[in-house]
């Protein structure tokens, strides 16, 4: 696989990690898609490991996501500026602590953001509550997943 090619499914894999934050998106799908293409293509053993493991992930990040509440985001007041804070916190949590971090930064994002907008400690935390009650854990559970996919494909392809 060439370096081109490698961009591409590099940048589907980003595609569907932002789409994860959009309903209506299959963000998951995406990010699985990104990484069969680069299996398909790629004749290593390792990349066929990957991508078992990254439907391993994905079919256990649905489960999860059924057990808990329907996103209801938008009712609850989130925006897209929301969407974004929580995501890039993710991101962020997740290169600077790697893995686990995804989950503070996420939370961290929708704090700032609410911070920042209501202006307030108290207003913020009772924002990120009913933020995470009214679908939040829902859509931290699948991008923490596709958090775990995009990070196992990119360590295999930097370690050639």
């Amino acid at each position: 696989m060439d370096a081109r090619e490698l961009l591409l499914v590099g940048v589907v894999i980003a595609f569907g990690l932002a789409g994860v934050l959009v309903p209506g998106v299959p963000g998951s799908w995406l990010v699985w898609a990104g990484v069969l293409w680069w299996a398909l293509t790629d004749p290593r053993p390792q990349a066929w490991t990957v991508l078992a493991g990254a439907t391993v992930v994905l079919l256990l990040a649905q489960a999860v996501r059924w057990t808990l509440p329907p996103r209801r985001l938008r009712e609850s007041g989130a925006t897209p500026a929301m969407a974004a804070y929580a995501g890039v916190g993710a991101l962020l949590g997740f290169v600077l602590l790697p893995v686990v971090g995804a989950v503070p930064g996420f939370l961290a994002g929708i704090y700032l953001h609410e911070r920042l907008r209501l202006g307030g400690h108290g207003e913020a935390m009772a924002a990120l509550r009913t933020a995470m009650r009214a679908g939040g854990s829902s859509v931290l559970a699948e991008l923490f997943a596709c958090l775990l996919i995009a990070g196992a494909w990119l360590a295999m392809v930097l370690r050639g």
